[in-house]
C-alpha cells in the first residue's frame, strides 16, 4: 500500500470510502463500563507491537479499579491511509498519532478531545515538547510518547573494516561514496517505494542548504518552491543520486535497510527505528551514524529530524461521552506520561527514546545514548516534510514529485513550477 494512498486518506473527506472493516473501532458503545478502554494501535511491527503491550500490561497491574486495555491493532500503513475517515466514523477511544502539524490538522477539524486539564500535570516534558502538543487554539491534545532521530546509518564493522571515517562535509560524504563504489559497496541504501522515506534526505539538504527557518516555512506554504533556494537543493541531491541504489521507488523501506544490514550498501539515511528493526539482536550493536553532513557553513548541523510520537484522544469515541469513560481514558495517558510507563515500552524496543526527563536512561545503549546527544545538541529540531506540512499536501503534491524527481532528475524547472502551481491551489482552499 503506497504512501501516497496513506496520505491521500489523512486529507480525504469523510465517507468517500466505506470504512475498512479491520479498522472499525472495538468501542462497545455510548455506554461502556467505565473501566474498559479501547485503544487503536499502528504498531503491527512485532517489536513494537510487544513493547507496547508491556506496556498497557503494566498499566492494567497497576489500576486500583481494574482497568483493561481493548487494543485495537491495525497495519501501520492501513491506519494511517484511514485516519481521516477513522477519526470521523466510530473510532477508539485512544489512538496513536504523531506531534505537530499532523495532529494540529486534526484538532483544527474539532476531531480530538482537548486534554489541557491532563496535560497541567505532567512532569518531565521540555517546553518544546509541549508546543509540539499544542493545537492552533493553545490547548493540548497529544501526550508524547517517544521520538527518535534521523541521521546516516551505518555498520561500525564496514567502516572498521575499510577504515572509512563519518564525513562531516558534503564534499567529505560524496568522497566517502566514491571510495565505497570502489569497494564493490552500494554507498547509500535508497527507497521510495512507500512515497515518504526520501522525504528525509530532502529535508536535511534543504536544512543544511537553506536553514530551518525557511525549510519550515516552505513546509507552510509561505516560501516559493520556484526559489532559487528550492532548486539548489534539488541540483544538490541529483549530484548524490548516482551513489545511491538504483530503482528506488521500486524498493521499501525494510529492503533497502536489509541491504545495510547485509553489507551490500555503506549508508543510509533514516529514522533509528528503521535501521533497528532490520537487525538481528545479536547485531544491534553494529549500528552506528553520523549526524547529515554539513552543506551550508551558515547552518552547519543546526536542525535534526526527529518525529515525535505518541497518544490522543477521539472526540467522535461514543464510549467518551460518558465521563466515566472519559475519565479512563485520561488516566491511561496521564501515566504513559511518566518516566515508568516509558521505560517499560523501551526495555522491549531499543530504537526509541523516551521524551520524559524522568525516563531511566542508564540501561540506554551506546546507540540510544548518542542519540539523545544528538537531539539534545540542535539548534532546532524538524518532525519530518510529511507531518510538517498539510497532510493533503504531502500526499498529492510531494510523494508523486519526489518519486518523479528520482527517475528524472535533470527537470528541475518543471518539477518546482509544478509543485509551485499546486502548491498554491491546496493552500489557498479551507482545511
Amino acid at each position: 500500500m503506497s504512501r501516497r494512498n496513506l496520505l491521500r486518506g489523512a486529507a480525504a473527506g469523510a465517507g468517500a470510502i466505506a470504512l475498512p472493516s479491520l479498522l472499525a473501532a472495538c468501542g462497545s458503545g455510548p455506554g461502556g463500563d467505565g473501566k474498559t478502554i479501547h485503544l487503536g494501535s499502528n504498531s503491527s511491527d512485532p517489536v513494537p507491537k510487544k513493547a507496547f503491550a508491556d506496556a498497557f500490561a503494566a498499566y492494567e497491574a497497576q489500576s486500583k479499579d481494574g482497568r483493561k486495555i481493548k487494543v485495537n491493532t491495525v497495519d501501520h500503513n492501513t491506519f494511517q491511509e484511514n485516519i481521516n475517515r477513522y477519526l470521523q466514523g466510530k473510532p477508539d477511544d485512544v489512538f496513536m498519532w504523531f506531534a505537530g502539524y499532523r495532529m494540529q490538522f486534526f484538532a483544527k477539524k474539532g476531531l480530538l478531545h482537548d486534554i489541557s486539564d491532563t496535560w497541567a500535570g505532567y512532569k518531565g516534558f521540555s517546553a518544546a515538547l509541549k508546543a509540539q502538543s499544542t493545537g492552533e487554539d493553545g490547548k493540548q491534545y497529544f501526550t508524547p510518547y517517544y521520538y527518535y532521530p534521523w541521521a546516516v546509518f551505518h555498520r561500525k564493522s564496514v567502516f572498521e573494516q575499510h577504515g572509512y571515517t563519518a564525513p562531516k562535509t558534503l564534499d567529505e560524504y560524496i568522497a566517502l561514496a566514491k571510495q565505497m563504489q570502489k569497494d564493490k559497496l552500494v554507498p547509500i541504501a535508497f527507497c521510495d517505494k512507500d512515497g515518504w522515506p526520501a522525504m528525509g534526505t530532502f529535508d536535511y539538504i534543504n536544512m543544511r542548504t537553506n536553514g530551518y527557518e525557511f525549510h519550515k516555512n516552505l513546509m507552510a506554504g509561505k516560501e516559493a518552491w520556484t526559489d532559487k533556494r528550492v532548486k539548489d537543493v534539488f541540483d544538490t541531491w541529483r549530484s548524490l543520486l548516482p551513489y545511491c541504489q538504483p530503482g528506488a521507488n521500486g524498493r521499501t523501506w525494510q529492503e533497502a535497510a536489509t541491504s545495510l544490514q547485509k553489507k551490500e550498501a555503506g549508508m543510509a539515511v533514516f529514522g533509528l527505528p528503521h535501521t533497528g528493526a532490520q537487525f538481528p539482536k545479536g547485531e544491534q550493536s553494529d549500528i552506528d551514524f553520523f549526524p547529515f553532513p554539513v552543506i551550508n557553513p551558515e547552518h552547519a548541523q543546526d536542525a535534526v529530524e526527529a518525529p515525535i510520537d505518541g497518544f490522543l484522544l477521539a472526540k467522535k469515541s461514543k464510549n467518551l461521552k460518558n465521563q466515566k469513560n472519559l475519565q479512563s481514558a485520561k488516566d491511561l495517558l496521564k501515566w504513559l506520561a511518566t518516566g515508568k510507563a516509558e521505560d517499560i515500552y523501551l526495555a522491549s524496543d531499543p530504537n526509541n527514546i523516551a521524551v520524559s526527563e524522568a525516563a531511566d536512561i542508564s540501561k540506554y545503549s551506546p546507540l540510544q545514548k548518542k542519540a539523545v546527544e544528538l537531539v539534545s545538541g540542535a539548534k532546532q529540531i524538524s518532525q519530518f516534510l510529511d507531518r510538517d506540512t498539510r497532510p493533503d499536501f504531502a500526499s498529492t503534491v510531494m510523494i508523486p514529485a519526489i518519486q518523479t524527481f528520482i527517475n528524472k532528475p535533470k527537470d528541475v524547472d518543471g518539477l518546482v513550477n509544478s509543485i509551485e502551481r499546486q502548491k498554491k491551489t491546496i493552500f489557498a482552499a479551507e482545511d
